[in-house]
């Protein structure tokens, strides 16, 4: 052994772990929703006080959070500043969160490398939305792509929750007041509404715990046994299930009491499965609540409706076809949008801001579908036929 070294100093040692102390001070700005039947707003009071405890400023637009019932008091004394405009919150703000896309006035007022956290809507996206973004410099960050470590979909996921629960309120509703006039789950003597689902992805999973919670007598179909078997699994409850088939839904059809449409594709469009001839097979003053509407619905008969006129009756059959269900209670969508982005803007300014996060491998880099005027989602450039680069090779 060479003189001068010992043993101990051969050991591997012990290093220091490292410590990230340029963190970044952010400016955040809340957009007051102004498309239609959006009631949501994407961080809550109680988020914003944790933000600006840490020294961030969050500037909100006057009555953002009002139809989600949080009032400008609130968002006030949480620290944050309100401002009168959607001028003076772009001109604030470096980050701006949203839960739509930006309207067609907003758009006017983004600012170079601002970064915009938003939804992308890919049913009603335009081409042309992209190209401004794009020409206009910014980040943007979809809701829709964000992708946890264990492949999850954090934000829709969460929405998809909302949905499913919500879906079996609302035909309770319906079914005793425009329907057939009977009680979603039965009482002694009287049995229960049979609820017939169509999909096995979070929003049917949902929509099926809480029918079985009414104590409802529920079937899922789905396309693949693969899903089947993992909703199932995921119940822990025995229910009946099948494939989506055109002699099984005319065979089920005439027993069903509420039809729930909730099987979604991963492109924009969703998969048609029930065509109108098969409607009048169901119980006069049954209900359809189409949830993939807004990907065009699983229903031939479905047709957009919205909160303030949320149905209409074609073939004796009640149907409810509003996009965005999880607007209907904007307080609890808040709160869930709110949990999920919190996180993000925490780590965007532990790790002295976007860039160095997106470098660190955060799930923020699956959201961005703009960045430095290139377009770095594939799904979009197929969709529109336009060049991509990706993201990896933007932020090196």
């Amino acid at each position: 052994m060479a003189r001068g070294w010992s043993s101990a100093s051969l050991q591997p040692q012990p290093q220091a772990e490292r410590v990230l102390t340029t963190k970044e001070t952010l400016t955040i700005g809340i957009l007051k929703e102004r498309q239609l039947q959006e009631r949501r707003i994407p961080l809550t009071p109680a988020a914003v006080s944790t933000l600006t405890a840490r020294g961030h400023q969050v500037f909100v637009e006057y009555k953002a959070g009002e139809y989600a019932s949080f009032s400008d008091k609130e968002y006030t004394e949480a620290g944050a500043v309100i401002v009168y405009s959607p001028e003076e919150v772009f001109r604030s703000a470096d980050y701006i969160i949203k839960i739509t896309p930006l309207t067609d006035r907003e758009i006017q007022f983004v600012r170079a490398k601002q970064v915009l956290f938003s939804a992308v809507h890919m049913g009603s996206l335009r081409q042309e939305y992209l190209q401004t973004l794009m020409e206009k410099n910014i980040v943007a960050i979809g809701y829709e792509f964000l992708q946890a470590k264990d492949g999850s979909l954090p934000i829709i996921r969460i929405m998809s929750e909302i949905a499913g629960y919500a879906a079996i309120q609302i035909a309770s509703e319906l079914l005793s007041q425009q329907g057939r006039g009977m009680l979603l789950g039965g009482i002694t003597g009287v049995p229960p509404a049979r609820v017939l689902i169509l999909g096995a992805g979070t929003v049917a999973l949902n929509a099926a715990r809480a029918a079985i919670g009414f104590g409802c007598s529920v079937t899922v179909l789905d396309e693949e046994v693969y899903r089947l078997q993992r909703l199932r699994t995921a119940l822990g409850h025995p229910i009946a299930t099948g494939l989506i088939q055109p002699d099984l839904l005319q065979q089920l059809l005439p027993q069903t009491d509420v039809l729930i449409g909730a099987l979604y594709r991963k492109s924009a469009t969703s998969q048609l499965v029930v065509t109108a001839d098969m409607i009048p097979l169901m119980p006069e003053g049954s209900i359809i609540i189409d949830v993939a509407i807004d990907q065009g619905g699983n229903v031939e008969t479905s047709v957009q409706t919205t909160h303030e006129l949320p149905t209409f009756t074609k073939y004796g059959i009640v149907h409810y076809c509003v996009p965005n269900i999880p607007s209907r209670v904007p307080r609890t969508a808040s709160i869930a949008f709110s949990n999920v982005l919190l996180p993000m803007l925490l780590k965007l300014s532990d790790f002295g801001g976007l860039r160095a996060l997106l470098a660190a491998g955060h799930m923020l880099k699956s959201g961005i579908y703009i960045y430095n005027r290139h377009l770095t989602n594939h799904t979009l450039a197929r969709l529109f036929q336009m060049d991509s680069l990706d993201v990896e090779l933007l932020v090196i």
